[in-house]
């Protein structure tokens, strides 16, 4: 009798892991599109003032939010040796340039204009996102037995 009971709740457990597995991935999905929308959303305003750049911010250029403009990485790299090498004063160490000043400045302004063109590319993005969310909603409201979805 208990080997019978434990295979009728073995075979329910089973069906209601299958019939519910397309739920949750589509679950799963309209919450990581959200999730890209946010992220999206949070680059349009903190980036507001470099968007209007981005043709330009292809990994090979940053934009210089102090100046509103944008630089190209080849050019900055040799401003930031000729500084060193001429041991032009440093505001923000308070001391002159040195090599070792010039190359940290360097690593940062390359992940600065991976981070631009990644911006760039994930506010263009947001139409996308948004339209394919709203698929995912609709058929997840289209689904039987779907929990309601939040917008």
């Amino acid at each position: 009798m208990l080997r019978t009971e434990l295979s009728i709740v073995s075979v329910a457990m089973f069906f209601v892991a299958v019939l519910t597995t397309p739920l949750h991935a589509q679950t799963a999905a309209i919450n990581d599109l959200k999730g890209k929308i946010f992220d999206a959303k949070m680059a349009q305003q903190t980036f507001a003032a470099g968007l209007p750049h981005c043709s330009e911010l292809d990994g090979t250029s940053f934009y210089l939010q102090q100046r509103n403009r944008v630089l190209k990485l080849d050019d900055y790299h040799r401003s930031l040796d000729n500084l060193a090498l001429q041991r032009v004063f440093n505001p923000e160490t308070k001391r002159p340039w040195s090599q070792e000043d010039a190359d940290a400045r360097w690593e940062q302004v390359k992940k600065q204009a991976l981070t631009d063109q990644s911006n760039c590319a994930l506010v263009a993005s947001l139409p996308d996102l948004e339209k394919k969310l709203e698929q995912l909603q609709q058929q997840a409201a289209a689904t039987p037995n779907a929990p309601p979805q939040a917008k």
